[in-house]
C-alpha cells in the first residue's frame, strides 16, 4: 500500500514538474531529458514511472481536468441560495480565475492532441461531463431555491455551458487588455443571466 502511494506520489511530482517545464518552452518542446533535467533527476527515473512522453501527456491532462473541476467545486458556493449569489457564480465562470488553475497555453497545447489521442479525446469527453455535472448541481440548486424557474435545467445547463467553452477561448486568444476581457466578458454574463427565469 505504501509502496503504491509513494509511486502515485511521485508520478504527480514529474506531472507537475512537466506541466511546469511546459508553461516556459512550450508543451510540444518538452522532451524525457529537458524534463529530467528540470527536475535534477535521470531520465531513467522518469521512465521508471512513465515508460513514455505520451503517458506523461494523458497523466496531464488528467491533471489539468482535475484542478478545473477543482475551481468550479471549491471556488463557487455548493448552494446557490439567492439571486446574488447566481450571479456571481456566473461572473466567476467568465473570470480570469481559471488562470490561477491552468495555464491556458498549455491547456491549448494539450487540447489540441485530443485530434490524434484516443486518450486524451477520451479524457477531455469525461472532463466535459464532470463540469457539467458541477454546472447542473447549481443549476438545480438555485431551482430548488425557488431562485429560478426554468422547467428545462438539462437544456439551459448545455446552452450555459457551451458559451462558458466558447466564450472563454475567445477571451482567452482575443482580448489583449483587461479592459476589453471585462468589456466582452459582461455582454456573456449579460446573456447568460437573460436565460434565468427568476422567480
Amino acid at each position: 500500500m505504501g509502496r503504491k502511494n509513494l509511486t502515485g506520489q511521485r508520478q504527480k511530482e514529474i506531472v507537475i514538474a512537466f506541466y511546469e517545464v511546459s508553461k516556459n518552452i512550450g508543451l510540444e518542446n518538452v522532451s524525457i531529458a529537458n524534463l529530467a533535467n528540470h527536475m535534477e533527476i535521470s531520465k531513467g527515473l522518469v521512465l521508471h514511472y512513465f515508460d513514455s512522453k505520451e503517458h506523461i501527456l494523458e497523466a496531464l491532462n488528467t491533471y489539468i481536468l482535475e484542478e478545473y473541476i477543482n475551481f468550479m467545486n471549491n471556488n463557487t458556493p455548493n448552494e446557490i441560495t439567492s439571486k446574488e449569489a447566481l450571479h456571481q457564480f456566473i461572473e466567476k465562470l467568465f473570470s480570469r480565475e481559471w488562470n490561477n488553475y491552468i495555464d491556458d497555453g498549455v491547456f491549448y497545447s494539450l487540447y489540441a492532441l485530443i485530434y490524434r489521442n484516443e486518450k486524451v479525446n477520451d479524457s477531455f469527453r469525461s472532463f466535459g461531463a464532470s463540469l457539467r455535472k458541477v454546472l447542473k448541481s447549481k443549476l438545480l440548486s438555485a431551482k430548488e431555491h425557488n431562485i429560478i424557474k426554468n422547467p428545462n435545467i438539462e437544456e439551459l445547463n448545455e446552452i450555459i455551458f457551451a458559451m462558458i467553452d466558447g466564450g472563454y477561448f475567445y477571451l482567452g486568444t482575443q482580448m489583449r487588455n483587461e479592459t476589453s476581457y471585462q468589456q466582452q466578458s459582461s455582454i456573456y454574463i449579460k446573456h447568460v443571466l437573460s436565460l434565468f427565469h427568476f422567480s
